[in-house]
C-alpha cells in the first residue's frame, strides 16, 4: 500500500473517532446559547468539559499511536503510553486497566504496536471489561500481550485477518488502519501478530518483535 493510500485510510479513522466528541462540543454550545435555567447551563457546561476531555484524550493517544509523538530519540518513555491508554479508555470507569510493562522505555515501532493492539482490544469491549497491557523482553527482542476480558467482545473479522496478513491491500477500509500498521510495522522488522479469540469473553492480540 502506497503511503498516500495509507495516509488517507488514517486520515478517514481519526475523523470518525473525533466526530462524536467533537459533535457534541458544538451540541452544547448550541444548547447553552439557547438556555436561561442556572441548573441546566450549569449540566451544559459539564457536558462541554467531558466532551473536551475526550477529545483531548483522544488526540493525545492518536498523537503516540500515529504520529511523531516521542522527539527524535529512538526510545520512548512507556509512562507516555500508560498515560495515553488511561487517558482513552479509563476514565470512564467502563474499562478497568492492567499495565504489566515494566521496561521504561521502548522503541518508537514497538511502542505503537502496544498502543494500536491496545486501541483494538479495547475498542472490542462494547460492554467494557477489563484490558491488561503487558510485554517482556527477551534478548533485544520483545514480546507484546493485550488481553481484553469482558462480558461482550466483539472484534470485526475484517481487523482479525488485517492484523495477521491474510487479506489483500486493496481490500483494506478505514475502521482496520490501525491494525494494518500493527501488521506492517510487525512485519518490516521480522515479527509476527497473533489473534486468538477462541475462548467466549477473552480476546488475546500478541506482537512477537524481533531486536
Amino acid at each position: 500500500m502506497k503511503s498516500y493510500e495509507f495516509a488517507s485510510l488514517l486520515c478517514s479513522r481519526l475523523c470518525h473517532d473525533l466526530l462524536s466528541p467533537v459533535g457534541a462540543l458544538n451540541n452544547g454550545i448550541e444548547l447553552l446559547s439557547d438556555e436561561h435555567d442556572p441548573d441546566m447551563r450549569a449540566r451544559c457546561l459539564d457536558l462541554l468539559a467531558e466532551s473536551a476531555r475526550a477529545s483531548a484524550n483522544k488526540l493525545k493517544f492518536f498523537r503516540l499511536a500515529f504520529g511523531a509523538a516521542g522527539g527524535f530519540a529512538d526510545e520512548v518513555d512507556t509512562r507516555e503510553a500508560r498515560v495515553a491508554i488511561e487517558g482513552l479508555f479509563g476514565t470512564d470507569g467502563r474499562i478497568q486497566l492492567g499495565w504489566m510493562v515494566d521496561d521504561p522505555t521502548m522503541s518508537k515501532a514497538a511502542l505503537k504496536v502496544l498502543l494500536n493492539l491496545a486501541l483494538i482490544a479495547g475498542d472490542a469491549l462494547v460492554r467494557g471489561g477489563r484490558l491488561d497491557v503487558g510485554s517482556e523482553r527477551h534478548g533485544k527482542g520483545i514480546d507484546i500481550v493485550v488481553r481484553a476480558e469482558g462480558s461482550r467482545i466483539v472484534l470485526d473479522p475484517e481487523l482479525k485477518q488485517v492484523l495477521v496478513g491474510n487479506i489483500s491491500e486493496e481490500a483494506i477500509a478505514p475502521r482496520a488502519a490501525a491494525a494494518w500498521l500493527v501488521h506492517c510495522l510487525a512485519a518490516d522488522g521480522g515479527g509476527e501478530v497473533q489473534v486468538m479469540d477462541e475462548e467466549p469473553g477473552v480476546l488475546l492480540l500478541g506482537a512477537a518483535l524481533p531486536a
